[in-house]
């Protein structure tokens, strides 16, 4: 089947010779008046008039109906055919210089059909070319203006000679062009099939290189960025309009360090630091880009953030160390509680006898009471390095802060603090019971004793519909328990929940740690706020108890 663009402008150049047979006749018969005759020039004027007329027909039809390629094919070879025979006739017959139009009509049948077209073609215009010399040299072409005796000069056997050359030329002219629009043809289905096969590579490639979880870029041999996938714009924050061809080391810097290390393979990690400082950790593998010929026009980088994973496994890493020396301290102080308690019981008896001085009941009163205080250390120690698993239940906020405070008036050191409490009714928390009073009852404590006996405590909570807290995604409580005492150095803010850490004279340390480490096993997390002269607030948010 003719391929319709091609058949297109195959109508298209017949017009356009056409129209140079209209002119070069119009001009051959103003300067040589009767040079055709009248018969002839008027017969040549309609066949070119005719082939205006169908050549048009068959552009509109090309146009307007996809189902008429292969039958106006058909039709535009047989007319060209017609055509040049009538041209023949018109102009001199076996003197026409057009013979050789032929030649195009068979070439077209090769290319527009196949090669047994070719040969029907050739063996038509061989018929015909043959049949006007024969009618020519007997006189039936007189009423068209052809003389016979034109052709009676030159004698049969120079007739004979003159078909058996054309058709010949014709069979040949079929034989060639077909065998050439075959391999063309095929050549042709191939290279559409390899189009479509790049087509669908380079689609598939696309949409590949586009969804992929990780960033993927491309360099050249000086480095510079030639493909910047969206998910390296997510990790960078640069798009990929910005990061086109630009050296990778100013857009990742830390890539500065293995630019030469690129070709061959290479995975290893990266800082990378983005507009607001935020540090960033990449790990990426190279692979070299080579073309067909093996030859390396540059390096695929394939890289991800691994920041979050860094931190969990340095936190897993403490996590462990920890485990191990909060086992390995437990033991000890266990250990250690048992003589200790021997040394408190031995003291006391000796305290007790008759036989001993005041001056010695002093420095044994002082031991007692180191002693006691040890003893109070190593059990606060334990309670963190060997904390008890939660009895998770139920607790209702406001009521739970309403009993510490009852319970605390009568403590000395809430003498001059009022606590204040503003919780909003059906605030429930999923929390152990004793745990829950452990943490309030410390923050409680040193509110009042920051206050220095006279102040005020703010305990405030809040259901929050945001996942800012970074704790749960839904509802979470937020309780706020703060007071406007002396505030804390900011040097030591940082420190407030690690172990052994303390601004108290007799403070042992492990108040907030163990705080903080209670609201973690519940799903939550403390932050604290705290300016010299302005007080101190404790922000804890936890994970709101909704009913099934």
């Amino acid at each position: 089947m003719a391929d319709k663009k091609r058949l297109f402008w195959f109508i298209f150049l017949r017009v356009v010779v056409v129209s140079f047979f209209l002119v070069s006749t119009i001009i051959l018969d103003i300067k040589e008046p009767d040079s055709l005759g009248n018969v002839a020039f008027h017969g040549l004027i309609k066949l070119i008039i005719a082939t205006y007329a169908f050549s048009i027909i068959s552009l509109f039809a090309l146009k307007f109906s996809e189902k008429v390629s292969s039958a106006l094919t058909y039709g535009q070879i047989i007319w060209d055919v017609a055509l040049v025979t009538l041209l023949l006739i018109f102009t001199g017959g076996v003197n026409s210089p057009y013979s050789f139009l032929y030649f195009l009509s068979i070439i077209n049948a090769s290319v527009f059909l196949a090669r047994r077209e070719a040969y029907y073609t050739a063996s038509l215009c061989g018929i015909l070319y043959g049949g006007i010399i024969d009618l020519q040299y007997f006189g039936r072409l007189a009423p068209f203006g052809l003389s016979q005796y034109p052709i009676q000069q030159y004698g049969i056997r120079y007739l004979f000679y003159t078909i058996f050359l054309n058709i010949a030329a014709y069979y040949l002219t079929a034989f060639l062009a077909g065998h050439l629009s075959e391999r063309a043809r095929v050549s042709e289905t191939a290279l559409q099939d390899k189009v479509v096969d790049y087509e669908e590579l380079e689609r598939l490639s696309t949409s590949i290189v586009s969804t992929l979880n990780s960033g993927l870029l491309t360099i050249n041999q000086e480095g510079n960025i030639r493909v910047f996938n969206p998910f390296a714009e997510m990790l960078t924050g640069i798009n990929q309009d910005q990061a086109y061809d630009r050296h990778l080391v100013d857009v990742i810097p830390g890539f500065a360090n293995f630019i030469d290390k690129f070709y061959e393979p290479v995975q290893d990690e990266v800082d990378f630091f983005d507009e607001s400082g935020k540090r960033k950790i990449f790990g990426f593998k190279s692979v070299p880009l080579t073309d067909k010929d093996g030859f390396v026009m540059g390096v695929i980088l394939d890289f991800q953030d691994l920041t979050q994973y860094k931190q969990m496994e340095a936190k897993l890493k403490r996590a462990d160390r920890l485990a191990a020396v909060g086992e390995l301290s437990a033991r000890m102080a266990h250990e250690i509680r048992n003589p200790l308690a021997s040394i408190s019981g031995a003291v006391q008896l000796i305290a007790q006898s008759g036989e001993t001085c005041p001056k010695d009941k002093q420095l044994l009163e002082i031991v007692l009471r180191e002693t006691d205080r040890l003893n109070e250390l190593i059990r606060d120690f334990l309670e963190y390095a060997r904390p008890t698993p939660p009895a998770i239940v139920k607790l209702d906020l406001e009521a739970l802060i309403a009993d510490l405070s009852s319970l605390l008036k009568t403590d000395h050191r809430f003498a001059g603090v009022s606590i204040k409490t503003q919780i909003p009714v059906g605030a429930a928390i999923a929390f152990d019971p004793q745990q829950c009073k452990q943490v309030f009852w410390n923050l409680l404590v040193n509110a009042a004793e920051a206050l220095t006996g006279q102040g005020e405590i703010d305990v405030r909570a809040e259901i929050i519909t945001d996942s800012a807290s970074g704790i749960a995604i839904g509802d979470v409580v937020k309780i706020e328990v703060s007071d406007n005492g002396i505030g804390m150095d900011p040097k030591d803010v940082g420190s407030v929940f690690e172990p052994f850490f303390t601004t108290k004279p007799n403070g042992t340390g492990l108040g907030l740690a163990t705080v903080y480490r209670i609201i973690e096993s519940h799903g939550g997390i403390i932050f604290v706020d705290s300016k010299p002269g302005y007080g101190t607030k404790f922000v804890i948010f936890l994970p709101q108890l909704v009913e099934a």
